[in-house]
């Protein structure tokens, strides 16, 4: 088999991708939510294992209203691989991530060739909201990835909805199975689907009939799909079965899920259930890469060019069914948050899956971009030059902030990475407590080498973060403390000003490229109200 250029980079990437994380997936710190998570995967096995009798995992906090897909991948490993857990989940969520960077290429490769393919493919990989979140996001990077290959293969049915390949269909049924088997957001897939074939309805027929025909057609082919999707989210999901109105209870929770909590929204501290509209919008410009922008920028100036001089051809938009799917992909989820107005915090997160349509569409403008100056070489250099330092830079940036990717705001959000973390959510994971623990574990030895004492702990740490975070790394001397003010030390993310809860002396700093992600203090010699926490501030 012989492969082009732009085939031979993609497998390059994907190769050094696999390196990447094989070589690093051990340096990620644990999320502050994947100690529930995994706990409900092993609840889930429970449920399974007892005969459908231990029904614990139902009554588990609200992790019931989540499908357990990544959970029980996570919790079935962990009792035959020789890997301790959480670098097990990180692994298996790096590799989502990369199986999502293939869907990319492959539906990009679908709708515009294996350039604009090779493009897309690289905007994900150096985006860090998906490349550096892959290995500690592990439900959202996991739904992303099953949610762009049920992009890719409704883009590949799109326009035979009345002779639906049933190989096709049974894979977009895995494809949305799965993501149903991580949140409920997964029927959001769904609602493409029915979307894309009211829309080839409307332009692929003209009658009642026809239309009525096409859509029993439509049906009859997808049937597979549907079965599929079903049987997988019973299995990963048993919950939203149990139930008439577990998954409608899913549903709402999903759009409207708050709590007490705050977000940062350009330096102003917000509440989740208050934040506007736009956030989703802001955080978007400000998360992406500048070259990420250009490419949707360029895409945008071609389709306003373009669009008068096709829209005049004849039967223009039977052809452009692939597309459209790529533009519901990218537009009802914008439309139903301006629309909606969900809580929302932790910037994309909860939006991840838009970000491979959206490296879709940016990968397509830039190669269109391309095309569009082949008459002007000059002003073509130019472009290229520019999307090359832009993506270096970008690179750059994330070298920097290894293992820390996830953290990662372009230009746009601040002159420095300093001011950004102050304006926007930063590590709000507090995965930089990993190598904070190693700084109190360090202090300590070189202290009780230099001044032997009798006294070997324990010491009592306070951890501004999930007590887990804490316990996972520090070694016997240090025991987490609930009672804060009794407190020897204390680890905190800079995170919505965590770290001036409680007073000290700093004893280290997690930093990147100048900006504290999380900080280390020395309590032991504070007396009186100078050991009591105050709260923090909100600016």
């Amino acid at each position: 088999m012989t492969f082009s250029l732009y085939k031979k980079l993609y497998l390059a990437l994907l190769g050094l991708l696999i390196v990447f994380v094989a070589v690093t997936f051990k340096q990620n710190g644990i999320s502050n939510d994947e100690q529930v998570q995994h706990v409900y995967g092993q609840l889930l096995l429970k449920f399974y294992s007892s005969g459908f009798e231990d029904h614990a995992a139902f009554a588990y906090k609200n992790l019931y209203l989540y499908g357990g897909f990544f959970d029980l991948i996570a919790a079935s490993l962990e009792k035959i691989l020789p890997l301790w857990v959480w670098d097990i989940r990180h692994l298996i969520s790096a590799l989502f991530g990369i199986v999502g960077i293939a869907a990319v290429y492959k539906t990009t490769e679908k709708l515009a060739g294996e350039r604009a393919a090779l493009l897309a493919a690289l905007l994900l990989t150096i985006t860090g909201a998906w490349s550096g979140a892959m290995f500690t996001h592990t439900k959202d990077v996991s739904f992303g990835a099953c949610m762009a290959w049920a992009l890719y293969y409704t883009t590949l049915i799109s326009d035979r909805f009345d002779r639906v390949p049933f190989h096709l269909s049974v894979k977009l049924g895995i494809a949305i199975g799965c993501a149903l088997g991580l949140r409920i957001g997964g029927a959001f897939a769904v609602i493409y689907l029915l979307m894309l074939v009211m829309i080839a309805s409307l332009i692929q027929t003209a009658s009642f009939k026809a239309k009525l025909n096409f859509y029993i057609k439509a049906m009859v082919g997808l049937l597979p799909a549907g079965f599929t999707a079903f049987i997988l989210m019973a299995l990963f999901w048993p919950w939203a079965l149990m139930g008439t109105d577990h998954i409608l209870i899913a549903a709402k929770s999903f759009s409207h899920f708050a709590f007490n909590m705050n977000t940062i929204v350009d330096g102003t501290f917000v509440s989740i259930g208050e934040v506007s509209r736009s956030y989703l919008i802001q955080y978007l410009i400000i998360r992406l890469p500048e070259v990420f922008l250009l490419g949707l920028l360029c895409m945008a100036i071609v389709f306003c060019v373009r669009l008068p001089q096709q829209f005049k051809q004849s039967g223009f938009f039977k052809n452009q069914l692939p597309n459209i799917s790529l533009a519901i992909a990218i537009l009802f989820p914008i439309l139903f948050v301006l629309a909606d107005k969900p809580a929302l915090y932790n910037g994309v997160r909860h939006f991840t899956f838009i970000i491979p349509p959206l490296a879709i569409l940016a990968g397509i403008g830039l190669s269109k971009a391309w095309d569009a100056l082949q008459q002007q070489p000059k002003l073509q250099l130019i472009y290229a030059l520019l999307a090359s330092v832009l993506a270096l830079n970008t690179c750059y940036v994330l070298f920097e902030l290894r293992p820390y990717q996830y953290i990662y705001y372009n230009h746009f959000a601040g002159k420095n990475l300093q001011q950004a973390e102050h304006r926007w959510e930063a590590d709000y994971w507090s995965s930089s407590l990993i190598d904070a623990t190693k700084m109190l574990e360090n202090h300590l030895d070189a202290e009780q080498k230099n001044w032997p004492s009798s006294h070997q702990g324990p010491y009592f740490v306070a951890v501004c973060a999930e007590a887990f975070q804490g316990r996972a790394y520090l070694d016997d001397r240090f025991t987490i403390t609930e009672n804060w003010v009794r407190a020897d030390f204390f680890i905190s993310t800079t995170h919505m000003n965590c770290d001036k809860v409680l007073k000290g002396t700093i004893i280290g700093t997690v930093e990147r490229l100048g900006a504290p992600l999380s900080v280390v203090k020395d309590r032991r010699e504070l007396t009186g109200e100078d050991r009591r926490p105050r709260a923090a501030p909100r600016n």
